[in-house]
């Protein structure tokens, strides 16, 4: 390790995940897990890690590696928790406020074996292929951030193939959920541990969905989530028609106005259109590798058209940078009225977070890894790979010095949002375990 203090409180924080496992036998493969996630290599297979981190008898710590995370029977959702309570402490107290950033992320494949497997949209990628998808919930503020939720996403088809379901070992209370559904219930579980509430990030893949919105409502959520540039509103002169008075005849009233092209709703892209160029204004939101990123954005109230129905009035945020001939980004936020467009802005920008927490999970901590097809399997390794990564933030929160073993790395240019077209450039590359050693 790199110095003793370090290497103390490794072993304090192995102490807590080995306790989130239920059993003393799981103490020291879990140990083992962790050190081969953090130490450099190539590839954070069982086998591989198994020869870094007990060199002088492999083949016993790889069965019992193996065991640890493809067979033995043990809570994820357990050990995300005692992970959270060791780092988001020593999060908030950098900053009070915080992100609740709902995404999922893609694993591409080339067999049709692997639990989950599907042609489905690949957000590394950028478009659809043969894949897994888990869904998560990171907390982040600018200090930075923790996945607390993570689910595989199961396609319709393999929920309601028996034989696939047994060869992958998929629980029988597992049954098909939307992507939506399952970012609910990691946010229900969320508010149910008590983590202090945050502003719900997510993009247009969650945000256009009307009924999740208002879920999150319900829960007394703010949210700023993306929308497609389809999505109606009322706006301006365009507003639902009155409701009919009550038949004296009687009868059910009526909950929703008649259809009235008089009364149509627009899109949020005719909205962009049709606002005035002084409207838009360049805002800076945080400094990026290279430059300070900005570009220019216009922020209207309206009112979210569903059903014919007209939702409470919300800020409709839009980004149409320079030079562009359409607007890139739209977003919907329940955030206060008298919030300013630059906070609007900042908010929204805030999901770079979850790209950088996916691109180290996966470049450096081997997230995407994984060389087993059972369900239990991939959640396993998935929540060791947090585990590590949780180990690494506290200990950057920790650090008063910017010290190379726990530098936080750039976004890499080659992360592109959902839809976007894909970008040569390598991902940049993290020296996060410099200070690691076996021994």
């Amino acid at each position: 390790m790199l110095n003793r203090s370090l290497e103390v409180r490794f072993e304090q924080y192995g102490e807590v995940v080995a306790a989130a496992l239920s059993h003393a036998d799981r103490k020291q493969p879990a140990h083992w897990y962790l050190k081969g996630l953090l130490l450099p290599g190539g590839r954070k297979s069982v086998e591989p890690m198994a020869a870094r981190v007990h060199p002088q008898n492999v083949r016993s710590a790889h069965q019992s590696m193996h065991h640890l995370v493809a067979d033995a029977d043990w809570s994820d959702q357990a050990l995300l928790a005692a992970v959270a309570a060791q780092v988001l402490p020593t999060l908030s107290r950098k900053s009070a406020a915080c992100h609740w950033i709902v995404d999922d992320t893609g694993f591409s494949k080339k067999g049709v074996h692997s639990v989950g497997v599907a042609r489905q949209y690949c957000g590394r990628l950028g478009k659809t292929d043969n894949c897994q998808v888990a869904v998560s919930l990171s907390i982040a503020n600018e200090h930075g951030s923790l996945p607390v939720g993570y689910r595989l996403y199961l396609p319709e088809q393999w929920a309601q193939d028996t034989v696939r379901r047994k060869k992958a070992g998929v629980p029988d209370q597992v049954v098909f959920q939307t992507k939506t559904a399952l970012a609910m219930d990691q946010i229900d579980s969320a508010l149910a541990t008590g983590i202090a509430a945050g502003v719900v990030l997510a993009d247009a893949a969650y945000g256009t969905e009307t009924h999740w919105r208002d879920q999150l409502s319900e829960r007394g959520l703010l949210y700023m989530v993306g929308v497609r540039s389809n999505t109606k509103v009322w706006w301006g002169s365009h507003q639902p028609a009155p409701m009919p008075p009550a038949s004296p005849k009687g009868g059910r009233p009526r909950t929703r106005p008649m259809r009235d092209s008089a009364h149509a709703p627009i899109s949020v892209h005719e909205v962009a259109q049709r606002l005035p160029a002084r409207t838009y204004r360049q805002v800076s939101w945080r400094q990026g590798s290279d430059a300070t990123l900005s570009s220019r954005f216009a922020a209207v109230r309206v009112r979210a058209a569903h059903n014919r129905q007209a939702h409470d009035e919300q800020w409709l945020l839009i980004e149409w940078p320079p030079g562009e001939s359409e607007p890139r980004h739209y977003w919907f936020s329940t955030l206060p009225k008298q919030t300013p467009v630059k906070t609007l802005v900042a908010t929204a920008q805030g999901r770079w977070r979850i790209e950088r927490d996916y691109q180290e999970l996966k470049s450096e901590l081997g997230l995407h890894h994984y060389e087993g097809r059972n369900w239990r399997g991939f959640h396993h390794h998935a929540s060791l790979c947090i585990a590590a990564y949780g180990f690494l933030m506290r200990e950057r929160l920790r650090s008063k010095k910017n010290s190379v073993a726990f530098k936080m790395p750039a976004v890499s240019k080659s992360v592109r949002p959902r839809g976007s077209g894909p970008n040569a450039t390598s991902p940049s590359q993290l020296d996060c375990h410099a200070g690691l050693r076996t021994g």
